[in-house]
């Protein structure tokens, strides 16, 4: 299990029909590159920004970041254009949007072909709804990430989910909890704060105690703080260390005594987890953003 562990951290949507932010986003320290094909394009650039994505796939350049791509929905004129230029130019994931049902996923697998992995978006009251049937039928078509979509389920229950995201929760919780059940990864959903870094840092601890892997990204400027909060902090690293090594030679007993309390096996689990996750971490190139307080609007200039 430990050795399947990807960084997943950051996940930073840009839209496809970018050019100069799809550059940049080479030399970013995200962990995930999403290439937006839906909410960030205007109806009018949807070809062009399939295209751009599949040219971008194909150049590559992106280093250890994984490279997903967010696909329109196969309900509108371009999700199947999509899907099929998608399967032929086999980036690493194709999101899809507001799915609710299990039946899309399995259009979604067989217009794509074996690869590449699917990650749904859970962003409707009916996706939300529909979760233990999505994640039931995980396995049988390769999806491996459930996304939150925040703003659209914010949308959709006409709640006013301030800073604390009281009304959203629930929901929430749902995700983590399904993701959990199947054994795929979760991400939470984008905030739109850009120049709050302390706002900014509050939302991805909320979601890391929520036990998100990662957050979805809509502007380099969050990029730290979600890493800072989705990585092993340095004493939780020196606390699975330190557990692990108390369990070596001794992996045949339940449970032993280690630093004044009691830990069992679920316990050494979760610590490999933890350091295989840092040992992964460190392993990846990670340039600092020069200014990473400073605004810059490279991601919303067409």
């Amino acid at each position: 299990m430990t050795n399947a562990v990807r960084p997943r951290r950051s996940a930073l949507f840009l839209p496809a029909s970018n050019a100069r932010a799809i550059e940049k986003a080479r030399t970013l320290p995200c962990d995930v590159v999403i290439l937006d094909l839906e909410d960030a394009v205007a109806p009018a650039q949807k070809e062009a920004a399939r295209a751009a994505a599949v040219a971008a796939i194909r150049d590559g350049g992106f280093g250890a970041r994984e490279l997903a791509v967010r696909a329109n929905a196969l309900d509108t004129p371009w999700g199947a254009d999509d899907l099929m230029a998608l399967g032929e130019a086999a980036p690493d994931a194709v999101v899809l949007p507001k799915l609710e049902d299990a039946a899309t996923l399995s259009r979604a697998r067989a217009a794509l072909g074996d690869r590449p992995a699917l990650w749904a978006m859970i962003e409707t009251c009916a996706g939300v709804l529909a979760l233990p049937a999505i994640v039931a039928a995980a396995a049988d078509h390769g999806l491996t990430a459930l996304v939150a979509g925040t703003n659209d389920l914010a949308r959709e229950l006409r709640c006013r989910a301030g800073p604390d995201r009281m009304p959203l929760l629930p929901a929430l919780g749902q995700i983590v909890l399904a993701a959990r059940a199947a054994g795929l990864v979760a991400l939470d959903g984008v905030i739109n704060t850009l120049d709050d870094q302390a706002a900014i840092a509050a939302e991805c601890a909320q979601a890391r105690a929520y036990g998100f892997d990662g957050k979805t990204l809509i502007h380099p400027a969050q990029i730290a703080a979600a890493n800072d909060a989705f990585g092993p902090a340095d004493a939780e690293v020196a606390a699975a260390r330190t557990l692990t090594a108390a369990f070596d030679g001794r992996e045949d007993e339940g449970a032993i005594r280690v630093d004044g309390r009691m830990v069992e096996r679920l316990h050494l689990e979760e610590a490999r987890r933890v350091l295989a996750l840092a040992e992964a971490i460190a392993a990846r190139d990670r340039p600092p953003l020069s200014h990473p307080n400073e605004r810059d609007d490279t991601y919303f200039r067409q």
